[in-house]
């Protein structure tokens, strides 16, 4: 999706994000900023499958695609292997054609959330379950090398051109082998679309400015509902996490983006994934009045940056708006007169 009124590319090295504040940008940034500034701001959130996008970040890119920023979802996998969350969905006609109709489940919530979408085309892995589990499906994404796995999103990012992606973190948020390998993948294309010399024949080299990893909300609003004296809802998930998952629930919150507003349209999202998604579950169990006072925020873990980035923050743009329009406005200082 180029001519966008985007940047000529650049090939800066991105460096892990710390606390405070991050390494100052390299001299060359004015190519990352567009010569016909103002142009849209650009999101990316990677995702496994469909039904991903609207349990994780669904509210922030609503708000962000309504305020007219550009929003891209790529979905790994086509969800093949889910099954059927529903039970009013699980019937002959939908399990024969369960791919189609989640592709058509994801092209519904994309119109609620307000973005784009497209599918990379690989096949789900699916959650093997067992001790010892059973080896993974010959053919399917999690099996995939990491540069044929990378490949179709390096070529994603270098079309869309991100200023900031979204994905999970290492342990994948919770350990499927599509999430995992999504992380994986996410941090390839954020490292390699730059580069030139990497996926030669995946479209011109493009430098995204920030990549952060969600973080799970689900501890704060435990606790509100407990303070309320309400019936807990996510008990048996928290359950069903090993200590691992613990871990990752611990990952640092270095920023906040208030979204209150958008979790009603998080959930009408998350309903259009009817195969997935019971209206009686546990999603729903908790009111949005109590979410919005417990915790009116999507958080998450700021992992790369190469903009200067002011922890904690309140927009997943920070640093990259005031980077931008100084970009530009040195860019046309320098235009002859």
């Amino acid at each position: 999706m180029t001519g966008r009124g985007t940047p000529d590319p650049v090939t800066v090295p991105a460096r892990a994000a710390g606390g405070g504040v991050s390494p100052a940008m390299p001299g060359n940034l004015a190519a990352t900023a567009s010569r016909r500034w103002p142009a849209p701001l650009r999101l990316m959130a990677v995702h496994a499958h469909p039904d991903d996008e609207s349990s994780k970040g669904a509210a922030t890119m609503a708000r962000y695609a309504r305020c007219g920023v550009d929003v891209m979802v790529c979905t790994l996998t086509g969800g093949e292997r889910g099954d059927i969350l529903n039970k009013a969905m699980d019937r002959p006609e939908i399990r024969a054609n369960l791919s189609r109709v989640r592709q058509q489940e994801m092209a519904r919530a994309g119109e609620i959330l307000g973005v784009h979408q497209q599918f990379l085309g690989f096949t789900d892995s699916g959650l093997p379950e067992g001790d010892p589990p059973p080896p993974l499906p010959e053919g399917c994404f999690a099996l995939q090398k990491l540069e044929d796995a990378a490949g179709p999103l390096v070529r994603a990012v270098r079309e869309f051109r991100p200023h900031v992606m979204l994905t999970y973190d290492e342990n994948g948020g919770y350990p499927h082998p599509d999430h995992v390998m999504t992380h994986q993948v996410s941090v390839e294309a954020f490292d390699a679309a730059a580069d030139p010399d990497r996926y030669p024949g995946c479209g011109e080299p493009w430098q995204p400015l920030k990549l952060y990893y969600f973080v799970s909300w689900f501890t704060a609003l435990q606790e509100e509902i407990e303070r309320r004296r309400l019936e807990p809802p996510y008990t048996e998930w928290f359950k069903r996490w090993d200590d691992g998952n613990r871990a990752a629930r611990r990952l640092g919150i270095t920023t906040r983006v208030p979204c209150a507003d958008f979790f009603a349209v998080r959930d009408q999202a998350l309903l259009a994934h009817a195969t997935q998604i019971d209206p009686g579950s546990s999603w729903f169990a908790c009111p949005v009045e109590v979410q919005q006072a417990a915790w009116p925020t999507e958080d998450y873990h700021l992992a790369r940056s190469v903009v200067n980035a002011r922890l904690p923050e309140d927009d997943l743009f920070a640093g990259v708006r005031e980077t931008l329009v100084a970009s530009a406005a040195e860019t046309a200082g320098a235009q002859p007169r």
